[in-house]
């Protein structure tokens, strides 16, 4: 009798990279469906530079267009609260709680402040409310990115004149209220004298030293910090001779190609 020889049927697997294509996940770039046209340019790589958005003066109405370009991007929350103690002398928070009285009882709301920057010419402030903390802290965030703004840089202190662009490079005022934030330029080595949170601010934005002064109701925190940002806008505004902006060594943006 002849003998039947069954061959067992291999079961080849999936090659590695149709496998490691399986189970990528979906990036933030490809799941992000833009509404505008400036998010559709960036997203089909025609902007790849925030600088040709900024110096258009066009308006940023998606976050997502500052995520992509600029992945070096850093937050933080400044402190613009105080919990509750003995004598008002409660401990600082980053955020301001506030209540409003109604028949069914008291409805709090929560409101914080960030700050967006890459430490090197790019900074943005944001405000955020909500009934919650977390939503709160994503709209701040959010909108911080939204008002990002490229500052000017250099060396404007008569003592150092080392042309590196580590201060302001020159005298620049913010008003907000009754506020008024002054900054002025500083020798290399002095550091931010400025108040710790609006230190914050100027750190993200790449200053390293500075010289500043507060004058009106500086206890209004909010006011205060968009002053400050008020004053680094106003860097910009300022018109400068291409012989002062050798002098000074100025520099607009970034300053690490």
């Amino acid at each position: 009798m002849e003998e039947k020889i069954t061959v067992a049927e291999e079961t080849v697997p999936p090659p590695k990279a149709e496998a490691a294509v399986a189970a990528k996940p979906q990036t933030e770039r490809d799941s992000w469906k833009p509404k505008t046209s400036i998010g559709r340019k960036v997203k089909e790589g025609l902007i790849k530079d925030i600088d040709s958005i900024l110096d258009k003066d066009m308006r940023v109405l998606e976050s997502e267009i500052v995520d992509i370009l600029m992945p070096d991007l850093s937050t933080d929350l400044l402190m613009v609260g105080q919990s509750k103690g003995k004598f008002g002398g409660g401990q600082k928070r980053v955020f301001r709680q506030t209540q409003k009285k109604t028949q069914e009882g008291n409805k709090p709301k929560f409101a914080t402040i960030a700050v967006a920057g890459n430490q090197d010419g790019y900074v943005g402030i944001g405000y955020g409310k909500s009934k919650e903390t977390v939503p709160a802290r994503e709209k701040s965030i959010r909108n911080a990115k939204l008002s990002i703004i490229k500052i000017r840089r250099g060396c404007g202190d008569w003592r150092c004149g080392c042309r590196e662009p580590h201060t302001v490079p020159f005298t620049v005022e913010g008003k907000v209220g009754s506020v008024v934030v002054k900054l002025q330029p500083a020798p290399k080595g002095i550091g931010l004298k400025i108040e710790k949170e609006c230190g914050k601010i100027l750190k993200l934005a790449g200053i390293k030293d500075v010289w500043a002064k507060a004058t009106g109701q500086t206890s209004a925190k909010i006011n205060l910090f968009y002053a400050c940002f008020g004053a680094l806008q106003k860097l910009m505004d300022v018109k400068v001779s291409p012989k002062d902006a050798e002098e000074l060594g100025i520099v607009e943006g970034r300053a690490k190609k």
